[in-house]
């Protein structure tokens, strides 16, 4: 539960940081499982970083411990030399004295042996579990590659995906196959105009062949007739002879 709370977290983050109108884009999922990719690699680091730590840490305690049994060791071994040289010596006193020395030292030895060998077994555990963690953290690198090289990929399908999108769309529209939104197609607006043309042609022909067409049509032939004669009474007041039109002089004058 708390992987899926922590998944639609980042999911959020990612959406949310300029690209709000983009959360089912498959661009910010896949920055997402690169982004898990990369934390997964970071605590296995730190992780790995611990275990490591601890094995150097262990490294230099069985150092010291072997240094301090040695130095124990050669303190004992050194003891008893001088008690054997007191007592060839004569002086029985000081050599007991170096005796009881050589005794602390032997006992301090023992524990100090002891202690290097559990330091020893935990050293040599914490370097198989530092192989481990070393081997782990060099697996999971050459995956993080891998998932950035994935994300490289997919991006780059993805970018020629919405390409041959936009190019199926522009070709539809082309085609008058797209489907009908806002902008209507040529097809479309070829269809609006013949509707409307059709249309013009139908009331002109029933414009014309009305009976108020065929009344304005002898209405100006009346009229014609009256200009005609009212042209010639003009020519006669001013002492001109009739004039002989012929069919094309009765309106553009003399051809």
């Amino acid at each position: 539960m708390f992987t899926l709370v922590r998944r639609a977290w980042r999911y959020l983050v990612f959406a949310l940081s300029g690209r709000l109108s983009e959360l089912s884009d498959p661009r910010v999922q896949i920055e997402q499982a690169v982004q898990e990719a990369k934390e997964r690699h970071r605590v296995l680091s730190q992780r790995a970083a611990s275990v490591i730590g601890n094995e150097h840490e262990l490294e230099l305690r069985l150092t010291r411990a072997t240094e301090e049994t040695g130095r124990l060791q050669e303190n004992a071994r050194q003891a008893i030399l001088l008690s054997e040289r007191a007592r060839a010596e004569g002086d029985e006193t000081k050599a007991r004295s170096y005796e009881e020395s050589a005794r602390a030292f032997a006992s301090k030895l023992v524990a100090a042996e002891s202690t290097l060998r559990d330091t020893k077994l935990m050293y040599d555990r914490a370097r198989q579990a530092s192989d481990q963690a070393r081997a782990a953290v060099d697996t999971n690198a050459a995956a993080l590659q891998r998932t950035l090289a994935e994300r490289m990929r997919l991006l780059s399908q993805l970018d020629q995906a919405e390409m041959q999108e936009q190019l199926n769309t522009t070709m539809g529209e082309m085609s008058g196959l797209a489907p009908a939104g806002d902008t209507p197609t040529l097809d479309e607006v070829r269809e609006k105009i013949d509707r409307r043309y059709a249309r013009a042609l139908g009331e002109a022909e029933l414009t014309t062949n009305s009976v108020e067409a065929r009344m304005l049509e002898v209405e100006r032939a009346s009229l014609d007739v009256e200009g005609a004669a009212r042209l010639e009474e003009i020519r006669r007041g001013l002492g001109l002879g009739q004039r002989d039109e012929g069919p094309g002089d009765q309106r553009t004058g003399r051809s």
